[in-house]
């Protein structure tokens, strides 16, 4: 008789071997999956890292053609104002109008120092009149003494009397003068020849006794102005010759000189005033003129490094240098001068040292590197 095997019997030794067998499987993956991830970190190490290029520091000398942009200025610029204060009531110039000296520029309400001109005029002809009376009688009194109808006295009072009012008389036509002057001063006028170049006051505005109404650009010799880095002034060009070019014709061009650099320092845009002489201006370069100027500059030697090697630290220009393990080190510089896809530093850098110029914002302090292949010199 045939028995039928145990079902519960037959069921645990096949369960164990399942288990055993799930286990090895488990166990054999984590041995795959595990065996390539170490032959990776076995292998170079180096094809995990950043590759950048470098540059070499070394000093060298520049003397860069920079184009400098500026305008046509009149050498002397002077400002024109009342001498007295008063309402204006007339303006008869504007700006860009060409002036000759003694040319009336604007008026003032003269009501006030008419009247006093007019109260002058009749105290001197007062004055006139009493004088005139004095000299009668002085004179009467002279020829009767002489023949003895008059005393001393009368003679000496008649002659105090004319001194006096000959004193009156003097005073009288001063301030006659004073008050015809003033009057004068109600006519702004210009005192030499030129161009006006701006203009302060409005018909009907009060203006103080010197007080800017006018600025005049005086004829004779013309300067090119332009704002200039510090570094540049502190090494002219030799012979202080900088060429003029007008920026809107090309082919007006005249040749200047270095005539004063401002000792001023402009702190906003770290620039000084460099004024060129230009003794025969072109008609065409006429006042306000847009114009560039070119001369060489001779600056201090500089380490000069591509612009992509530039870095911002805290505010302040940087660069990243690699130590002889390739690791990153950041190293505060001193710009000397910005140039064409480059940049001169004056301070910062040593001969010799490798400069990071690419990549340079996804490095940090410590950061190891690779140096791309035929990048380091």
């Amino acid at each position: 008789m045939l028995q039928m095997p145990s079902e519960e019997g037959d069921l645990m030794p096949r369960l164990a071997n399942r288990a055993q067998f799930r286990t090895s499987l488990a166990l054999v993956a984590t041995v795959l999956t595990a065996f390539p991830n170490s032959m990776a970190r076995a292998g170079d190490k180096s094809s995990a890292l950043l590759r950048v290029t470098v540059a070499t520091a070394r000093r060298q000398h520049i003397t860069p053609d920079l184009p400098l942009t500026g305008t046509i200025q009149a050498r002397i610029l002077s400002n024109i104002a009342f001498q007295t204060s008063g309402r204006v009531v007339r303006r008869d110039v504007e700006v860009g109008q060409y002036v000759k000296a003694g040319q009336t520029l604007a008026h003032l309400e003269r009501t006030e120092q008419q009247t006093d001109v007019t109260s002058a005029e009749a105290a001197l002809n007062a004055a006139n009149a009493q004088l005139l009376e004095a000299q009668r009688n002085f004179e009467r009194q002279q020829s009767l003494l002489s023949s003895g109808s008059t005393t001393r006295e009368r003679f000496d009072q008649a002659l105090a009397t004319l001194r006096t009012d000959e004193a009156q008389v003097n005073s009288a036509q001063a301030a006659l003068n004073t008050a015809r002057e003033r009057l004068t001063y109600t006519e702004l006028k210009a005192g030499r020849d030129g161009i006006i170049v701006s203009r302060s006051i409005e018909v009907g505005q009060v203006v103080q006794a010197g007080q800017t109404a006018f600025a005049l650009a005086e004829d004779g010799p013309r300067d090119a102005v332009f704002q200039v880095p510090e570094i540049l002034v502190t090494n002219p060009p030799n012979d202080r010759t900088v060429d003029i070019t007008s920026q809107s014709m090309p082919n007006v061009t005249v040749a200047g000189s270095v005539r004063e650099i401002s000792p001023i320092l402009d702190q906003a845009t770290g620039t000084v005033t460099l004024k060129v002489a230009v003794e025969r201006a072109p008609a065409d370069l006429t006042l306000g003129s847009a114009v560039v100027g070119r001369a060489r500059w001779e600056l201090s030697p500089a380490f000069v490094i591509p612009s992509s090697a530039l870095f911002a630290a805290n505010g302040k220009p940087a660069v990243w240098i690699l130590d002889s393990e390739n690791k990153a080190r950041l190293r505060g510089v001193v710009v000397q001068e910005y140039l064409t896809g480059a940049v001169a530093l004056a301070a910062g850098l040593e001969e010799g040292e490798r400069v990071v110029t690419s990549s340079v914002q996804l490095l940090y302090p410590g950061k190891v590197v690779a140096v791309a292949y035929g990048a380091e010199p």
